[in-house]
């Protein structure tokens, strides 16, 4: 089902159609379908039918409060990576007891307030975390749940920049060095060994990546329990593809059939962490053609969106469709959509056939994830407002930021 479709020749969200959008919010401006985000939490949910499951939304993916907020609301856990996303959970009704702190740099802080939290697990990637972690516990007179996250070196067949499961990775415990940690962790009486977690990449469109590191990860949790180290939980990440352009990636059950079958004889709870696969196709960016530049040598559509709003693109060359928001009768053009930043690398889209006229609109699709949560002030920008659409209904759910915000902390030399 889609929920962004042409209805008499307007694109829509839902049934809201987006120039009414901009007439009412402005430009550049983010657009999210509620129907889109709680139908891809349910279709997740419904393909882990009734296997001891949980699902934690991977929260660097799309942090807005109201995002959190609704997956909260229909049952989600959390998957974080700093203490000010813990601190997003928290403020939007998320769980902590339902919440995985990930990520290689965890500061005595971010760990310290996520003891106080009670969090459901730390995902430990380093020796000097564990140490660090089972330090700071013992002083507050807590015991810390604890998973490692094993790096098994098998190849996502993605982006390098979003590959993460390689033994060149930063991320994660090499698999020959995990053993004797596991055992040192279970010996420390300020921690508690609880689970293992994998995590190989970012919009990953095969299923065999995945069924390659969890047969990687089984073999390890067979050597552990010989060893007399027994888990509760498996967490195997998150890393489903999206469609973009003309990727096909599986669909979730199709994801989970294979896992499921390798763990039919596991009595393991299962840990999942999506962040795209739900919300990368829930939402848009908005944006307004400012000027037609034509050239000898190429053509450009100069909006009022930018690299500083949506990164993609400039960073990984990344792909977004660009659909008119109205569409316009005469012949097309061969443009880059680029916007105003002072970079050469500031385009949302290249080489895309269209037909406008300055002032007209335009939709870049698949935004919903890594969007807002990588955008930044660069050129002294105010970041766009966040719009959650639901049915006829439009909600702001992040203001505009202004331009005196910007600067409102700095101070001036006496």
């Amino acid at each position: 089902m889609s929920f962004f479709s042409y209805r008499d020749g307007t694109l829509c969200a839902e049934n809201v159609p987006l120039d009414s959008i901009a007439a009412r919010f402005g430009t550049p401006c983010y657009i999210y379908s509620r129907a889109a985000l709680e139908s891809a939490y349910r279709e997740f949910e419904l393909a882990c039918g009734e296997r001891d499951v949980l699902i934690c939304y991977a929260v660097k993916a799309n942090s807005n409060l109201a995002v959190l907020n609704l997956l909260a609301r229909i049952g989600s856990g959390f998957d974080i990576v700093s203490g000010g996303e813990l601190a997003r959970v928290l403020a939007a009704g998320g769980s902590a007891a339902k919440t995985v702190f990930s990520g290689v740099g965890k500061s005595e802080a971010e760990i310290r307030t996520a003891l106080d939290a009670d969090v459901l697990c730390f995902n430990v990637e380093s020796e000097g975390e564990l140490d660090r972690l089972a330090a700071l516990a013992a002083r507050s007179g807590k015991v810390a749940p604890v998973s490692l996250r094993i790096n098994p070196d098998v190849d996502p067949k993605t982006h390098p920049y979003i590959a993460t499961g390689l033994q060149e990775s930063k991320f994660g415990i090499a698999y020959d060095e995990a053993l004797p940690l596991y055992r040192r962790a279970a010996q420390l009486p300020a921690l508690r060994v609880t689970g293992i977690d994998v995590h190989i990449g970012s919009q990953i469109t095969d299923v065999e990546p995945f069924v390659a590191a969890l047969e990687r990860v089984l073999e390890f949790i067979d050597v552990l329990d010989a060893t007399g180290v027994h888990l509760d939980h498996l967490d195997l990440g998150g890393g489903l593809g999206i469609r973009y352009r003309d990727e096909a990636p599986p669909a979730v059950r199709d994801y989970l059939k294979p896992l499921f079958q390798r763990l039919r004889n596991r009595r393991l709870r299962v840990l999942f962490e999506p962040g795209r696969s739900l919300v990368g196709n829930t939402g848009i960016l908005l944006t307004r053609v400012e000027y037609l530049k034509h050239g000898p040598a190429k053509n450009f559509v100069v909006t009022d969106a930018a690299m500083n709003d949506l990164l993609r693109p400039a960073l990984y060359d990344a792909w977004h469709d660009v659909l008119p928001i109205v569409r316009r009768d005469g012949p097309a053009k061969r443009y880059d959509v680029v916007g105003p930043i002072c970079e050469s690398a500031d385009f949302l889209a290249r080489e895309r056939s269209l037909a406008l006229a300055p002032g007209d609109l335009l939709a870049v699709m698949s935004a919903g994830a890594y969007g807002m949560t990588m955008s930044s002030n660069y050129n002294s920008r105010p970041r766009p407002p966040e719009v959650i659409v639901d049915g006829e209904t439009t909600h702001l759910v992040r203001e505009r930021e202004s331009t005196a915000s910007l600067f409102a902390s700095e101070r001036l030399l006496p």
